[in-house]
């Protein structure tokens, strides 16, 4: 499958479609899930278009997992979850919805209940508020 530079994250990255942004820097940008699986998860995607990890180059891979972390950590801190679950999908057979590389950032509440997607839509506005609170423990 080739990229397609019409997928949901490509039209975010360009300022088509809104996000609740939490950190972006030059090779990276990580913001809100609109269809959360718990309290405070987040995305991060390399602003290079690939569909997956493996045509990713290692440069911004490299950058994507940094930023990766550093939103995993303002996360742990704004929300306490007692885990945290950090996933990448390579391909629809693994779960892949959206063919523009990302990392997922889920806070583990609890053991069950569990799913990647079809999650139901969240409120815009807990989204602003949590992004606001990742965003607070980010730093520079």
């Amino acid at each position: 499958m080739a990229y397609d530079p019409d997928n949901v994250f490509a039209k975010i990255l360009r300022g088509e479609l809104p996000s609740h942004k939490v950190l972006e820097d030059d090779w990276t940008l990580a913001f809100m899930d609109v269809m959360p699986q718990t309290k405070g998860h987040t995305l991060v995607i390399p602003k290079s278009p690939a569909e997956n990890i493996f045509e990713l180059p290692e440069d911004i891979l490299t950058a994507t997992v940094a930023s990766t972390r550093r939103v995993a950590m303002a996360v742990k801190a704004a929300f306490q979850p007692p885990g945290i679950m950090i996933g990448q999908l390579n391909g629809l057979m693994a779960g892949q919805t959206v063919f523009h590389m990302h990392f997922h950032i889920i806070p583990r509440y609890e053991a069950s209940g569990f799913r990647f997607q079809g999650a139901p839509l969240a409120d815009a506005e807990v989204l602003a508020n949590h992004a606001k609170a990742i965003r607070a423990h980010i730093g520079d």
